[in-house]
């Protein structure tokens, strides 16, 4: 049953959380001047408190929810009374139901949650949205052909509020992709396609992936950022080049120069906000190929040298990466493996790999791995995915080997093109950061 009070502005209610198998009471709250997304939904924030856990931000609930309603957001506060099980990673159970029923219309009674704009915080959190870190070049993807003026790619960052103990953040570049988007009807360019990074139904719902809004039960901080490539995955020409020439990959150094100025960009914020300095990287999928141009210690001068914050250290001290792609020069290795958009239009791009291997190497993360100061990684990947992905992972991990620079692989822990989801791996996880990380 849900009560509802509309003087004000209140509901409560049950909840059936998965994590406790019992019903846990929730209250929602709208501020006094909510904000709606693009199509109107509501930008929502669902706030887990009352955990066995120890908080890390020292504000009081109430003054955090305050503070939340204050900008702008709706509020749907879950109160776990205490239990014993809500602890990590059993609370990432609960994480992917309320992300499912967010993108389905149907959490706690809302069908008008922001399907893009909602985030999953632990008490003693709170979010700084939409933070800039690149002005995209439209030069670089040219499409929309009216696209002219850059968009700024955008960042979240959530993070404990004053808080004793500076902790470090995990970033991650979405594997949704954000982009410009012209409407023919009103004959303008629209928002609709901006700061899609949290898009449930491409990311966190879609995959049942927990992961990161799990990672303050571990002490960690996340991050989210726009994907790279600001762009409809399977389009982007470069000028006066074929149509989709760039379907289903990114080109440096655009992507290299935005992941490096994120880099950046979430570590001079990080201060600002209380963190400590020390990043690592989670990536999926597009979000792995984006994440693992961070990972390496070479320094190149035109990635290094655009962007904000120029300048700030961007190094990395670790990253767990999934399948994605890390080396272009290796995609030809085997025939009709999962990769033929690759195969048929890199050329397109970057001229025949025989005769423009430099070129070539310099679009993948191999390249920039350099020597052991390069950040180590934890892999993970089922066997049942495309094959390519599993070459892709074998001659990275080769490369990385040969320098002395810790890896290690966690496989098979579902199915196909997933995310872990286990209780064990989510733990072997968070414990992998937790090594490099404080």
């Amino acid at each position: 049953m849900i009560l509802t009070d509309a003087a004000a502005g209140t509901s409560r209610g049950k909840w059936n959380s998965k994590t406790t198998d019992s019903f846990i009471r929730f209250t929602a709250r709208d501020g006094s001047s909510p904000v709606k997304d693009f199509y109107g939904n509501y930008p929502t924030v669902v706030y887990l408190e009352n955990l066995n856990l120890k908080k890390a931000g020292r504000n009081s609930n109430a003054k955090d929810v305050k503070w939340l309603l204050s900008q702008g957001y709706r509020v749907i506060e879950l109160d776990y009374a205490g239990s014993k099980e809500a602890v990590s990673p059993g609370i990432n159970m609960d994480i992917i139901a309320i992300n499912d029923s967010i993108a389905a219309g149907s959490f706690c009674g809302y069908k008008d949650c922001s399907k893009y704009q909602s985030y999953v915080l632990f008490e003693g959190y709170r979010i700084k949205r939409n933070v800039p870190y690149f002005k995209d070049d439209p030069s670089v993807y040219n499409t929309p052909s009216e696209y002219k003026e850059g968009d700024m790619l955008h960042m979240d960052i959530i993070y404990p509020a004053n808080t004793a103990v500076r902790v470090p953040v995990i970033l991650s570049f979405s594997y949704s992709n954000s982009y410009a988007t012209y409407d023919p009807e009103k004959k303008q360019l629209t928002a609709a396609n901006r700061d899609q990074r949290l898009n449930l139904g491409n990311t966190l719902s879609g995959f049942n992936d927990s992961f990161l809004e799990g990672a303050p039960a571990n002490g960690i901080a996340w991050a989210i950022a726009d994907h790279p490539k600001y762009c409809p995955w399977g389009k982007g020409k470069p000028l006066n080049g074929q149509n989709d020439a760039y379907k289903s990959y990114q080109t440096n150094p655009d992507a290299a120069r935005k992941v490096k100025s994120a880099i950046r960009t979430l570590r001079k914020s990080g201060r600002e906000l209380g963190l400590s300095g020390k990043i690592g990287i989670y990536g999926f999928s597009r979000g792995s190929t984006a994440g693992s141009l961070a990972i390496g210690d070479r320094k190149v001068p035109d990635f290094e040298n655009a962007g904000f914050n120029i300048g700030v250290e961007d190094h990395v001290q670790a990253a767990a990466l999934g399948p994605g792609v890390f080396d272009y020069t290796q995609i030809y290795n085997t025939k009709g493996d999962g990769d033929t958009n690759l195969e048929t239009r890199c050329p397109w791009v970057w001229g025949p790999l025989e005769n423009n291997y430099e070129r070539w190497e310099s679009m993948g993360a191999a390249y920039l791995v350099k020597s052991s100061a390069t950040a180590p990684v934890l892999f993970f990947y089922n066997t049942d995915d495309e094959r390519y992905y599993q070459d892709q992972l074998a001659h990275f991990r080769e490369k990385l080997n040969s320098l002395g620079i810790h890896n290690s692989s966690l496989t098979d822990y579902g199915h196909g093109h997933s995310v872990p989801q286990t209780k064990e791996v989510l733990t072997d996880m968070y414990s992998f950061y937790k090594k490099y990380l404080y």
